[in-house]
């Protein structure tokens, strides 16, 4: 049996994970150039929002990764991590006054928070399979519930056409994951569930087709599915797309920015981000596809011109107001994942 963690402990190893989701989002934030997002050098394809908006964000999450990091600690229901995710998507509008920056971040890298608790509670280690191991095995169940698509009408639904899989590192499939939003960024939703504004925060499905989201009416349309599909599957694209190309990349000595957009640009090339839908429809999809295939068949960093090459595709995607938010938020579990390990490692 593993030895119980004192009050203490626990609080310091929750502020601990705390600091690192938070860090994680600042680095996925201050990595530049990467295709029409926001960084401190410009707002790329938003004019809703700059890096001081995601600061604010970041600066009214910090509580909630440590209290449903305590709450996995606690071993609690995913009623209660969903509960917690409610509240801190509404202390995240209120810090940017409404603007979406975060609502993925607050489903992915919450849960990640959950489950390091978790494993830390077992004595389990934070290596990224041992993670996923905990977060199916505690909470799998309940994701799966959550994920169950509720057959009601939908607008559009008749028009759905398939959207590609993610090919995980052992060339099998998982779900992919869309960035459903506004105007703005960062919800991960699935398709054939009629919710509110809350998307694929942790929230519980209510309304009818008159309070979708435009996301949420993209993801019908397209069946692009989402963080629910995500997160019953133990986050596939984390872990078998994002953080193997992370860590191919590291392996291999690329500099810290080299890795990190090297998996923003393996992760749009198996994402499918119904932000990118909302704003340029299946063709600004294909554009993002096309850029991010392209650019990694031309070796990705490890190519001496990736650097301009990246910026002429920040150009393309301002020109045609495509962000890929969902694969941003995506990234910052990575680098998440990654220092988790680290810190498992201690």
């Amino acid at each position: 049996m593993p030895r119980r963690l004192g009050h203490g402990e626990q609080v310091a190893f929750a502020r601990e994970v705390a600091r690192l989701a938070v860090r994680s989002l600042h680095a996925e934030l201050c990595l530049y150039p990467k295709p029409g997002l926001v960084s401190p050098v410009d707002s790329g394809s938003h004019e809703d929002m700059d890096a001081e908006t995601f600061m604010r964000s970041m600066f009214a999450l910090r509580h909630y990764f440590k209290k449903i990091c305590l709450a996995g600690l606690d071993d609690a229901p995913f009623a209660r991590l969903k509960a917690l995710g409610i509240a801190a998507e509404a202390a995240m509008l209120r810090a940017t006054r409404g603007v979406n920056t975060h609502r993925g971040a607050i489903f992915s890298l919450g849960m990640l928070c959950a489950t390091a608790g978790r494993a830390r509670a077992q004595g389990t280690p934070l290596t990224p399979a041992a993670l996923r191991a905990a977060m199916l095995i505690r909470w799998g169940e309940e994701l799966a519930m959550h994920a169950a698509p509720e057959r009601r009408p939908v607008a559009g639904a008749a028009d759905a056409v398939p959207v590609g899989r993610a090919e995980g590192a052992d060339g099998g499939t998982s779900a992919p994951v869309g960035c459903a939003e506004g105007a703005d960024r960062g919800t991960l939703v699935p398709v054939g569930r009629a919710e509110g504004t809350e998307g694929g925060t942790l929230v519980p499905a209510g309304g009818g087709v008159a309070a979708l989201s435009n996301g949420l009416r993209v993801a019908a349309r397209y069946a692009v599915s989402g963080a629910r599909e995500e997160g019953a599957l133990g986050l596939p694209s984390v872990f078998e797309v994002g953080l193997p190309a992370l860590l191919a990349a590291r392996a291999r000595g690329a500099s810290i920015t080299e890795q990190r957009v090297e998996t923003l640009y393996t992760l749009m090339a198996h994402v499918s981000d119904s932000n990118v839908y909302h704003r340029a429809g299946p063709q600004g999809a294909q554009i993002v596809r096309d850029h991010a295939g392209r650019f990694l068949a031309l070796g990705g960093t490890r190519n001496p011109n990736w650097h301009a090459d990246a910026i002429a595709s920040h150009k393309v995607f301002m020109l045609h107001r495509l962000s890929p938010g969902g694969a941003a938020d995506l990234l910052a579990a990575c680098c998440f994942v990654q220092s988790l390990a680290a810190l498992g490692a201690k």
